[in-house]
């Protein structure tokens, strides 16, 4: 005779077990949603030239200096951010990206765009973090690389005599060991042939040659800051938006595999399959009867087919 059937007592409770595997599944899902996008929030270029810096070579201030003045510049982190019909300010440092260069003169072959040259050689300042020490001005050779990719000039040779500049009705004293090019037509003159900020005469670029006059350093002045947000809002076309550029600094939101499942048009495919496992799993929670313990076998002979041969 069969053992009666006794329920088994579960070890752990159901709603117990399911929460903390759905913790562990939801704790696993951010982990991979931080790791994949985690490059796109680092800030690109820490303490060198670019629009993030507060460093002295940096253009942070510039960037707050035009919030507080009027509207919020943009940042350009993708190619279609590049396209737009806006300034663009193309802060160069020394280890920009010169592929990343030429992609810019590519998208921006007929927008107005300001390209600002790298002048100094800087170590970071390990007492405070995220800002640099200047050590000396860039060889010409590296700036005039940056400048021969913009336009078919180079840095002038030698010191430029003049004391001060004039910048949208502003005088400013002249930075050290300025850079300029030769140029009979300058938007802002370092002296008699010499310009620091030139314009193109076939494309609405303009490249400032010395970044002293608009990067953290200069707005310590009050007059170069007032003269740097007069400079900028002469550039902009029709007083629009003012861009910067943070595609030059590897700031570009670049896609890899672990982004395409995630955003469309995969991630309605990606939603399918975990909708589809989830199912899945919640349906293997479930039983269709309680579990039989305790049964004895069958007594062999009896029913299993096996049986004790008769005697003759």
């Amino acid at each position: 005779m069969s053992a009666p059937a006794v329920e088994a007592q579960e070890p752990f409770n159901r709603k117990t077990l399911f929460w903390g595997i759905f913790a562990s599944l939801l704790a696993a899902a951010g982990f991979f949603l931080l790791s994949t996008y985690a490059p796109d929030f680092r800030q690109p270029g820490n303490g060198g030239a670019t629009p993030l810096s507060k460093s002295g070579v940096g253009y942070a201030g510039l960037a707050e200096w035009l919030r507080l003045t009027g509207e919020a510049p943009l940042m350009a982190r993708t190619e279609d951010d590049l396209a737009r019909d806006i300034l663009l300010i193309v802060t160069i440092s020394p280890d920009s990206d010169p592929e990343a260069l030429d992609r810019i003169l590519e998208l921006r072959d007929d927008r107005e765009t300001l390209f600002v040259l790298p002048k100094w050689q800087t170590l970071p300042l390990q007492q405070h973090e995220g800002w640099k020490m200047k050590i000396e001005r860039l060889p010409d050779t590296v700036v005039n690389n940056w400048l021969g990719r913009i336009a078919k000039a180079k840095l002038g040779v030698g010191r430029s005599t003049v004391e001060q500049l004039e910048i949208r009705g502003h005088l400013v004293a002249a930075p050290q060991d300025m850079q300029w090019v030769a140029d009979d037509h300058p938007i802002i003159a370092a002296g008699s042939g010499k310009a620091v900020l030139v314009e193109f005469q076939d494309k609405p670029f303009f490249i400032l040659t010395d970044p002293d006059l608009i990067n953290n350093s200069a707005l310590g002045d009050a007059d170069k800051a007032a003269a740097a947000r007069d400079l900028i809002q002469w550039l902009r076309p029709g007083k629009g938006l003012v861009m910067f550029d943070l595609t030059l600094h590897g700031g570009a939101r670049k896609y890899d595999l672990a982004k395409l499942l995630v955003e469309p048009p995969f991630l309605a495919l990606t939603l399918t399959i975990l909708i589809a496992a989830a199912l899945a799993f919640l349906h293997g929670l479930g039983r269709f009867g309680p579990p039989r313990v305790g049964q004895t076998g069958q007594a062999v002979g009896q029913r299993g087919g096996v049986g004790t041969p008769a005697r003759g």
